[in-house]
């Protein structure tokens, strides 16, 4: 289930700085955030921002990348839930702050399963913009998820 917390339309790659800002703002930590959205919408690069570091990797190289109290998750290319416990999360979400899933919506109940029970849970979609006068920029919506 998902409760609408904030939408921000018309997003450019300049605007990313408020975006996180913002969204550090609207969530009470520590917080998974599961990011959406069609390939090559900006995920990875929005994990950039949250970051702080360029160095944030796309699914080619890994699944899981750590960053301070940040746990980054890239589940392109995980098949099953079963992938998912074999990664011992909760190893990895010790001291984080939060945990950003890319391609994590599938999986989000085994995800919610791993994380303690202090953690909130988010989901950010990101999409196109819907018109050509819209060229480049991204709709961000931030919600509530729980599971059904």
């Amino acid at each position: 289930m998902k409760k609408l917390l904030r939408e921000w339309k018309k997003v450019h790659q300049t605007d990313l700085p408020y975006i996180v800002y913002e969204l550090k703002e609207l969530t009470k930590g520590p917080a998974l955030v599961i990011l959406e959205g069609p390939l090559g919408v900006g995920k990875t690069t929005f994990c950039q921002h949250f970051i702080g570091a360029e160095e944030v990797l796309s699914p080619t190289y890994s699944v899981l990348s750590e960053s301070g109290q940040i746990l980054h998750g890239d589940f392109y290319r995980i098949d099953s839930h079963e992938e998912i416990l074999a990664l011992e999360l909760g190893i990895y979400l010790e001291n984080k702050n939060y945990f950003l899933a890319e391609w994590g919506k599938k999986y989000f109940s085994r995800i919610l399963r791993e994380l303690p029970e202090t953690w909130s849970s988010y989901i950010l979609e990101i999409d196109f913009g819907k018109s050509s006068a819209d060229e480049g920029s991204r709709n961000f919506t931030l919600s509530t998820i729980t599971e059904d």
